[in-house]
């Protein structure tokens, strides 16, 4: 089942277990630079509105109701990253695991390929959740991603349309596959002594002060340093006959006003504006994750600043270089009590 729920979608499994749940919800950012420079995590500046796709029939195109799911508003050349909660498991002092697909107008985020329902794990195409708390965009080399950029749909800048010479889907498509439950009694037995949850996270979320086509699709962007992990559990771990998919599209912003009668957020400050402040930016490890090597596939695209100048196009106002300064270090895999020694 999934619902939505405070602008974020939740996938439960209550005939796997009672706490097989995961939300995911979709992030404002900052639109890093793309200038060939590699940047730290920008800030989660709040979630997008989201709604479903079924409350707005009448308004909403038509290839949208045949899609369902959900909706939310992106401005040309605005930037997002999903965010991945896992349910907590009191009695087992853990959250529960989830493999999670993530594809941009059906080419996979991580792998490159064409969307498929399964999964893949010779050539790894999901993540795991909670090991992954975030993705910011494609993968396409070993600890770098290019972020997510929003661009029409049908103006050629797509990873979608540079992969299959199409315009056809945009949007995202999520897939979530639960672990299976005598998996995660085994792997995670019952600890009935509670000590504290030494699953939290420091997070890069919310952090900071924070006539056109229907469809946004989304295209590369600036590289970001990002590690993708590999799956540190069994293939079989997985509970394939378990499975929700859920498919996000992305309204141009005027095109949400038309549709909902209500305005989209404010434009997101520049990079440059954000530095001016003072603010964070982040850098995240973890020291027990292995990271996958990203696919040649997504590293051959053009990204939007690259696309724009073939086509003699200035896509992304206010592109200008910044250089981060103040980056707050996080870190997961921190013992119970575990004081995290920060800069200073």
């Amino acid at each position: 089942m999934i619902e939505l729920q405070r602008d974020a979608l939740t996938f439960s499994f209550p005939d796997v277990h009672p706490e097989a749940r995961l939300s995911i919800d979709f992030q404002r950012t900052l639109r890093i630079p793309d200038d060939g420079d590699d940047y730290p995590l920008p800030p989660g500046l709040g979630r997008f509105p989201t709604r479903l796709v079924d409350d707005f029939s009448k308004e909403v195109p038509r290839t949208w109701l045949q899609h369902g799911g959900v909706m939310l508003p992106m401005y040309q050349s605005e930037a997002l990253w999903l965010n991945f909660e896992c349910g907590w498991v009191e009695m087992h002092r853990a959250q529960y695991p989830f493999a999670v697909k993530i594809a941009a107008g059906k080419i996979n985020a991580v792998s490159g390929d064409a969307w498929s329902d399964r999964l893949q794990r010779r050539s790894q195409d999901y993540m795991v959740a909670p090991e992954q708390p975030w993705l910011d965009g494609f993968c396409v080399e070993k600890g770098f991603i290019r972020q997510f950029v929003a661009m029409p749909l049908g103006s050629g800048y797509s990873a979608e349309e540079q992969l299959t010479g199409e315009a056809e889907f945009g949007g995202l498509q999520v897939i979530v596959y639960p672990m299976k439950r005598e998996v995660f009694e085994r792997r995670f037995p019952k600890r009935p002594e509670r000590i504290g949850d030494a699953s939290a996270l420091y997070r890069h979320m919310d952090m900071a002060v924070c006539g056109a086509a229907a469809d946004m699709a989304l295209a590369p962007g600036g590289r970001m340093h990002q590690e993708i992990y590999e799956d540190p559990f069994s293939f079989d771990d997985w509970d394939r006959e378990h499975t929700s998919r859920c498919f996000v599209h992305l309204a141009n912003s005027l095109v949400w006003r038309a549709i909902t009668g209500s305005d989209p957020p404010s434009v997101p400050p520049t990079a440059k504006e954000y530095k001016k402040a003072g603010l964070p930016w982040y850098d995240y490890y973890d020291d027990k994750a292995v990271a996958l090597g990203g696919s040649k596939k997504l590293d051959g695209l053009d990204s939007v600043a690259v696309m724009g100048e073939k086509k003699g196009d200035v896509p992304l106002p206010e592109n200008e270089s910044v250089t981060p300064e103040n980056i707050v270090n996080l870190r997961r895999g921190l013992n119970p009590g575990q004081v995290r020694e920060g800069s200073f």
